[in-house]
């Protein structure tokens, strides 16, 4: 699926509510981000942080396959947003 930039940026925040109420994924994001509490506070105010949650996602299987399931949608998908906001090629992967 082709997502427009704004179905990106939709999909990407939906990925960001979804790290930030689960305690395990919030703390792992924020120890592989560095950010602090205060950090995370100023970052959702920012249209980065779905990227950011969608870059943390995609580092490993089970949170797509989590994630895709309490979104709503195809795993595939998150990898497509990605590609959507950030560019082919950005993370080093192709959406197919």
């Amino acid at each position: 699926m082709s997502f427009s930039a704004a179905q990106a940026q939709d999909l990407a925040m939906n990925a960001f509510l979804h790290v930030i109420r689960q305690p395990e994924l919030i703390a792992g994001f924020m120890a592989a981000t560095g950010l602090k509490a205060d950090d995370l506070r100023q970052l959702a105010a920012r249209p980065e942080a779905g990227l950011q949650a969608l870059d943390f996602l995609l580092e490993d299987d089970a949170r797509v396959l989590e994630a895709a399931r309490a979104i709503g949608c195809r795993p595939q998908d998150l990898l497509a947003a990605r590609v959507a906001l950030a560019g082919p090629g950005s993370y080093g992967w192709e959406a197919g």
